[in-house]
C-alpha cells in the first residue's frame, strides 16, 4: 500500500480577516481605523487567510503571523515588516507602529492562537468527511509514538503530525491550523508540565480517541506527585468526544485506571500477563494489541510477534530500543481499529526510519581523527526515559565476541522537585549495574552542577564494590563541567577504545542536543552523521 502524504505548502481551513478576528474575539485595525463592520472592509482585509505562524521566518503568501511576546524576543517586533513575505495579517496585543498589513488586536495572543485553531478544528468538522483526531500523551514515548502512528496513519488518508514535540499551547495549535478539507487524521501530542494544560489542549482538538502511554516522574517538581501527574494525564481521556475511544497501557496500573473515564470504547495494549502484571487483568480483561517472543539484535533494533485478538504477524522495528515496543503497541493498536491490517502494520514499522531528531537516532560520527558510533537521545531526559536508554545502550553489541566500550553521557534530568539529587543518584548506579564501561557526567552550569555530581557519586558508589565492567575494564566516572569538556573526553576515549558506543542523554539545557548537531555538522567526511534528520514521513 502506498503511503499518502500530506501536501507539506497546503494550511488551514481559509478563512477572511474578519471571520479570524471573530474567532479570535478580536478587532481589526487597518492604518490605525477600526474595520469592524463588513462593510468597513478594504481590499486588504478581503484577502484570505490560509495559514498561520508565530516564527516570522516561515510566513508565506497569504499568512497570519501571530505576536507572542517571548521571555527573550517579542514577536511585536516583527510585524512592521512582515507584508515582505506575503502575510496578510498580524494578530497582536497592541497594535504596532508602521505596521504594513491589517492588525487584530486582542488581549492574549497565546489564547488568541487555540481560540483560531479550535475554530479551524470546527471548520473541517462542519465539512462532514470524514475526520479524525487521534491525541497522545504520557511521560514517555509521545513523540516517538506520534511518529510510528502517523506513518501508519499515512498509509490510510492525508495525515497531519506536529514535527518534532510541538504539544504545548503554542505548539498543538499551530498544528492544528494545519488541517483543511483534505485531512483525514491529525495526531495531537499533549503534553503538559501543570494540571489542567491537557484538559486545555483538548478543548481546542478534541480527540475522538485517546492514547495515554505511561505515568513516570517528568516534572514530578512541578506536579509535587506522582498521583497529580496521573491526574493531569486522565485528562486525555476526560476530553475525549463522546463515544470517543480510549486506548491505555494495561501494563501501568496508573493508566489503566483512567478506564473509569473513558465515555465509550476501551482499548488495551500492553505485554502478556507475567509475574507482577497479572493483577492488571482481572474481570477476564484480555489485549486487543500485543508483542511476544521479543528479541534484539546486535544494533538494538527489536524483533516480535504482533498479536491482535485474531492474528498474528512479525515484526522487525527500524528503530532501535527495546522501549519502543510498548511505543510500536500502541500505535498499532489505533492503526488496526482505523482500518489498517497487521501486515501494513508491520511493513510501516519496519520501515519507519526517519523519527524526530534526538530519539534514539543511530550514526556513526567521524570527528576529530576518531570516530565511534553514537546513539543520540539528547532531545531531553527524565528518569523512565534515561533508563529507557541505560537499556539500549547496554544491549548494544551484547551478543558480540568482541564486547563494544560503552559509553553513558548523561546530562541533568529538570523538573524533579525535593527528590532530584536522590533520582540523579539511582540513575547513576543504574549505570554502573548496568556494567556500562564509563560514565560522563555533564554539568553545564552552577544551578546543574550538583544534578551532575550526584550523577557521578551514585555510578561511584556501586563502582567501587565492582572491579571489572563486563568489557574487562575497570568502569571510568567522568565529571565533565559542560559538553565541551564531554567532548573532549569522548575524544580521548575514542582515540583508545576503536569500538566505541557512545549515548547521549539529557536534558535541552545540558547542551547535549546542541553537541549532537555539532557533530553531524562538522563530521570529517561532511556528510550528515544522522539517520534520523529529516521530518516525519506521513
Amino acid at each position: 500500500m502506498q503511503t499518502m502524504n500530506q501536501d507539506k505548502t497546503v494550511g488551514m481551513m481559509p478563512m477572511t480577516l474578519q471571520e479570524i478576528a471573530q474567532a479570535v474575539r478580536g478587532r481589526v485595525l487597518v492604518g490605525g481605523t477600526s474595520a469592524d463592520s463588513p462593510s468597513d472592509l478594504s481590499d486588504e482585509t478581503g484577502k484570505m487567510a490560509t495559514s498561520v505562524f508565530s516564527d516570522s521566518r516561515q510566513l508565506r503568501e497569504g499568512s497570519v503571523f501571530v505576536a507572542i511576546p517571548g521571555e527573550r524576543v517579542d514577536g511585536h517586533r516583527f510585524v512592521p515588516r512582515i507584508a515582505q513575505s506575503g502575510a496578510v495579517a498580524a494578530i497582536v496585543e497592541h497594535p504596532v507602529d508602521e505596521a504594513s498589513v491589517p492588525q487584530i488586536v486582542v488581549e492574549q495572543s497565546v489564547k488568541a492562537l487555540g481560540l483560531l485553531a479550535r475554530h479551524n478544528i470546527d471548520r473541517r468538522r462542519e465539512s462532514g468527511e470524514p475526520f479524525t483526531i487521534v491525541g497522545i500523551t504520557g511521560s514517555v514515548g509521545k513523540t516517538t509514538t506520534k511518529d510510528l502512528l502517523s506513518s501508519m496513519l499515512g498509509r490510510l488518508g492525508n495525515t497531519i503530525a506536529p514535527v518534532g514535540s510541538f504539544n504545548n499551547e503554542i505548539g498543538l495549535p499551530l498544528t492544528a491550523l494545519k488541517v483543511n478539507s483534505g485531512t483525514r487524521f491529525f495526531v495531537a501530542e499533549m503534553g503538559a508540565s501543570h494540571i489542567g494544560e491537557i484538559a486545555y489542549l483538548t478543548s481546542i482538538a478534541p480527540p475522538d480517541i485517546s492514547i495515554a502511554l505511561k505515568v513516570g516522574v517528568a516534572h514530578l517538581g512541578e506536579f509535587g506527585s506522582v498521583e497529580n501527574i496521573a491526574k493531569a494525564k486522565s485528562e486525555i481521556v476526560q476530553g475525549l468526544l463522546p463515544d470517543g475511544v480510549a486506548v491505555l497501557n494495561a501494563n501501568d496500573p496508573r493508566v489503566a485506571a483512567m478506564t473509569r473515564f473513558a465515555p465509550g470504547k476501551v482499548l488495551w495494549f500492553g505485554l502478556p500477563a507475567d509475574e507482577g502484571r497479572t493483577e492488571l487483568f482481572n474481570n477476564g480483561q484480555t489485549l486487543d494489541m500485543t508483542a511476544e517472543d521479543i528479541s534484539v539484535d546486535a544494533l538494538d533494533h527489536p524483533t516480535f510477534t504482533l498479536h491482535d485478538r485474531d492474528e498474528q504477524v512479525g515484526v522487525t522495528l527500524a528503530i532501535s530500543g527495546e522501549h519502543n515496543v510498548m511505543n510500536a503497541l500502541a500505535a498499532a493498536t489505533v492503526a488496526h481499529d482505523l482500518g489498517l491490517s497487521l501486515q501494513d502494520i508491520a511493513a510501516s514499522l519496519a520501515a519507519q526510519r526517519h523519527i524526530s531528531p534526538h530519539r534514539m537516532a543511530m550514526s556513526t560520527v567521524h570527528n576529530s581523527g576518531v570516530s565511534f558510533t553514537l546513539i543520540d537521545d539528547s532531545f531531553n531526559a527524565n528518569p523512565d526515559s534515561t533508563r529507557a536508554g541505560l537499556r539500549a545502550l547496554g544491549a548494544w553489541g551484547a551478543n558480540d565476541t568482541e564486547k563494544p566500550y560503552r559509553v553513558a553521557v548523561l546530562g541533568a534530568m529538570l523538573e524533579l522537585g525535593s527528590e532530584e539529587i536522590a533520582l540523579h543518584r539511582q540513575i547513576g548506579e543504574e549505570c554502573a549495574n548496568l556494567g556500562m564501561d564509563a560514565l560522563i557526567a555533564v554539568g553545564g552550569s552552577e544551578e546543574l552542577a550538583p544534578l551532575a555530581s550526584a550523577l557521578a557519586e551514585g555510578a561511584s558508589s556501586v563502582n567501587a564494590g565492582q572491579s571489572a565492567s563486563p568489557s574487562g575494564d575497570g568502569m571510568q566516572v567522568l565529571l565533565a563541567e559542560d559538553a565541551g569538556k564531554a567532548d573532549e573526553m569522548i575524544t580521548g576515549l575514542a582515540e583508545r577504545h576503536p569500538r566505541m558506543v557512545v549515548l547521549l542523554k539529557g536534558s535541552h539545557v545540558s547542551g547535549l542536543s546542541a553537541l549532537a548537531e555539532r557533530w553531524e555538522h562538522e563530521s570529517d567526511d561532511g556528510v550528515s552523521a544522522s539517520e534520523n534528520d529529516g521530518e516525519v514521513l506521513r
